[in-house]
């Protein structure tokens, strides 16, 4: 499969790494990859994953068969309003973004929310996209490897398409989740919900000084069913 992963941050990178790993073609879409690759932090990390390419925006979008949105959340709009619609036409996307609103200090707000969200947004703006919000509850190294996280823990999903859930499904199970940690919420506005745990999972990690942990929904009868 062929990834293309929009946004060169630290999540970004991550989840390019990973998926490269598992033997997928992946490229890392930029606003201006000349500009990016004068960075040395991204320079460095390059030069360790020769084989993942960068490529502006709309290269990425044409060359992806599945996208995912690491970029910041607040201009994931616009970052992917750079493709041109052909190329966005149909394609599954991976939103693992949340709308952080950094302008007034930390802790960030989130903006959107209550009634609205990024995944809502995104698939509004891009009706022919595939959304599906997956992975925004955690930090980008639980992402794609859960088992730094001992003992049962729950990965999200929302979005409207059945078969791009069940293709997301599909790569979080090679990421190393199991079904019984993955909960399908429902609908892609059910990304309201998981976005809104972003203020608390920012209190819990300030409470325990780091971010190696992850939301775990227990029920009554036991885990969730997939």
């Amino acid at each position: 499969m062929r990834y293309a992963v929009l946004g060169t941050g630290v999540v970004g990178r991550t989840v390019a790494a990973r998926l490269a790993s598992l033997g997928h073609e992946v490229v890392i879409g930029t606003r201006d990859p000349e500009s990016t690759l004068a960075r040395a932090e991204y320079a460095d990390w390059q030069a360790a994953h020769p084989a993942i390419g960068l490529a502006g925006f709309p290269q990425a979008a044409r060359d992806g068969e599945v996208l995912v949105n690491a970029t910041g959340g607040r201009v994931s709009v616009d970052a992917l309003g750079e493709a041109d619609p052909a190329d966005l036409d149909g394609k599954v996307l991976i939103d693992i973004a949340n709308p952080l609103d950094f302008s007034q200090g930390f802790p960030p707000v989130l903006d959107p929310a209550n009634d609205d969200s990024l995944g809502e947004l995104i698939q509004r703006t891009f009706p022919r996209l595939r959304v599906v919000k997956t992975l925004n509850t955690m930090n980008c190294q639980i992402m794609v490897d859960p088992a730094r996280v001992p003992g049962e823990h729950t990965v999200f999903l929302s979005g409207e398409d059945a078969d791009a859930k069940k293709t997301v499904h599909d790569l979080l199970g090679s990421f190393g989740w199991p079904d019984r940690a993955i909960l399908d919420l429902g609908g892609i506005e059910t990304a309201r919900g998981t976005e809104m745990l972003l203020p608390v999972w920012l209190r819990v990690m300030g409470a325990l000084g780091h971010s190696e942990f992850n939301f775990h929904i227990q029920t009554a009868g036991g885990a969730p069913s997939a």
